[in-house]
């Protein structure tokens, strides 16, 4: 009934097997899931999936296995999506409109500002300049416009503004199976690589026995040597969300590319700027982070960092306590940046941005600075930069 999505999970790389696919069927006959795509797609995803890192690849093999689905006739959904809503009163204006709308005055005003209006507001508006809203030109609410300001009940950015997200956002790990287009990724990560022999013996050292059996009159004399891994160590830092949005594909080639190039690779996420904390796994981020000083603690400075992101975003989050936009920062992400890269002494930020375009963006002026000039566009030709000025 079924066999086309578990066609199509094995095709994705999942280990699905007649096992799973029986007990999907028995539960489907016990009446688990009846006739509710959800409780089906739940129910689905507990029998299939066993490790939690193929659940991206789940969702877009069930997506595309049941695309289409429509409810029976006669059957309409309880209510609107409160997006649908927000949708129809998008106000969408034009460059010379937005030119003329002014920004608050700079972050603390923004949220001394915001405070007094929670305080003072009591009911929904929409198409307003002063009250938190929707399709204003206020500088609270969504599915507006306005220079800088607080994006609140907005599912994604459009103009990419927003200093602070009032909202709980979530992201999607980086798949590490990506295979496509990742060989030239590869072949440029490979001068950051540095053999040694290392552990048991085990490895055939054939010059070496050749020697000794000729010393040994002939007779057969076996050297062995510890096999070559490549001892260096990379620590990977890969912001996700918002902005990255746009480079997920980019990023996974190099995600997938640097796992099959590196035993020793650690990774962590973060968003726009590291801050106090960063987290392995993106669907528990909110529950499941680690303190950016354990980090340093626990892997010495012989790492290489690298940093991957568009470095795009308010300025506020690089030199403002509470300047991040999801969460009140008590140190700014500046001092964070300063703490990792003295410690890690080899450490350079890779950007998906084409470099062309980095003038114009202040945030990536200000993160380069940072860097003390170590950002490389995220091609070929930038990995390699990358690689020669980590390599010395």
């Amino acid at each position: 009934m079924f066999a086309h999505l578990i066609e199509g999970l094995r095709q994705a790389g999942l280990p699905t097997s007649i096992t799973e696919y029986l007990t999907l069927l028995g539960a489907m006959k016990a009446g688990v899931a009846e006739w509710n795509v959800d409780d089906f797609y739940y129910l689905s995803r507990a029998t299939l999936v066993k490790d939690e890192r193929h659940l991206d690849r789940f969702d877009r093999v069930f997506a595309q296995c049941f695309k289409g689905l429509e409810p029976p006739e006669g059957v309409l959904p309880r209510e609107l999506p409160e997006e649908w809503l927000h949708k129809l009163a998008e106000r969408l204006l034009t460059p010379e409109e937005m030119a003329k709308i002014k920004a608050l005055g700079g972050f603390e005003a923004l949220m001394q500002r915001l405070a007094e209006l929670l305080a003072e507001q009591k009911g929904r508006h929409q198409g307003g300049s002063k009250w938190i809203g929707t399709a204003g030109t206020s500088p609270f609410g969504a599915y507006g416009y306005n220079p800088e300001g607080v994006r609140i009940g907005q599912h994604e950015s459009r103009h990419r503004r927003a200093v602070k997200v009032w909202d709980r956002r979530n992201f999607r790990d980086l798949d590490d199976t990506v295979e496509q287009g990742t060989r030239n990724l590869k072949l440029a990560l490979r001068r950051l690589r540095r053999f040694a022999r290392q552990g048991a013996a085990t490895e055939l050292d054939l010059p070496d026995t050749i020697r000794s059996t000729a010393k040994n009159a002939g007779t057969l004399d076996l050297k062995l040597v510890p096999e070559r891994h490549n001892a260096v160590k990379v620590l990977l830092f890969l912001d996700v969300g918002g902005s990255m949005d746009d480079f997920v594909k980019l990023s996974e080639e190099l995600f997938s590319a640097a796992r099959s190039e590196f035993k020793h690779l650690e990774y962590f996420y973060f968003h726009n700027f590291p801050y106090e904390r960063v987290w392995r796994n993106n669907r528990r981020r909110h529950d499941e982070r680690l303190s950016t000083f354990e980090v340093i603690r626990k892997y010495g400075p012989d790492y290489k960092l690298i940093f991957v992101g568009d470095a795009a975003m308010s300025p506020y989050e690089i030199t403002m306590p509470g300047g991040s936009v999801e969460h009140m920062n008590d140190e700014p992400g500046r001092v964070w940046l300063e703490r990792l890269t003295s410690h890690y002494t080899r450490a350079a930020w890779l950007n998906p941005t084409p470099r062309n375009s980095w003038q114009h963006v202040r945030s990536i002026g200000m993160t380069s600075e940072l860097m003390e000039g170590r950002m490389y566009p995220l091609t070929v030709n930038g990995i390699d930069e990358m690689a020669r000025e980590l390599s010395h």
